[in-house]
């Protein structure tokens, strides 16, 4: 298809056709609407006839037996169902169960970089009754700090360090002394 084939729809009529689509959706939810309302009428006539009311006592009480009857029918049908449905719930876990271990496969996670220290992963490769170091830091040349501390002894008191370094002849008689 060259680009000559394919034109571009104009904005206005892009919008001409949303709202006619607009229009079609708004028209078939509203009768969608008006079919669940006039089921909804027809089974509660169906299920529900109009209430009789009788004017004697003895009609009253009748009725009542009778009402008690009906909502002792739909209990008995609601635990029934719902019976089942557990019934049915715990079938398909049983199921699913069978299908994994028929399968034999388990699905295998997706392994992430761990960092860890060397003596971490000894033990967890040696398990914990092996005690395995492997410090590094143990093997490295011990830097000897006697030189420094007895320098720093040396020095004595500060406010006298710092009358000596004011001013450029300080200046000058520590670049001296670095010398």
């Amino acid at each position: 298809m060259g680009d000559d084939e394919r034109k571009k729809m104009s904005s206005s009529r892009k919008q001409h056709l949303k709202s006619l689509m607009l229009q079609i959706a708004k028209a078939e939810i509203e009768k969608e609407e008006a079919e669940r309302a006039a089921e909804k009428v027809s089974y509660l006539n169906e299920k529900c006839p109009p209430l009789s009311m009788g004017s004697g006592l003895k009609e009253l009480q009748d009725l009542c037996k009778e009402l008690h009857a009906k909502i002792d029918v739909a209990d008995e049908e609601r635990y029934d169902m719902e019976s089942k449905a557990k019934k049915n719930t715990k079938e398909i876990e049983d199921l699913k169960q069978k299908v994994f271990d028929l399968k034999g496969k388990f699905k295998k996670p997706v392994l992430r970089k761990v960092r860890m220290s060397a003596d971490a992963m000894l033990q967890a490769l040696l398990g914990s009754k092996h005690k395995v170091s492997m410090d590094l830091r143990a093997n490295l040349k011990q830097v000897k700090k006697e030189e420094k501390e007895t320098d720093l002894r040396d020095v004595g008191d500060w406010r006298k360090n710092i009358e000596d370094k004011a001013g450029m002849e300080g200046r000058k008689k520590m670049f001296e002394a670095e010398a």
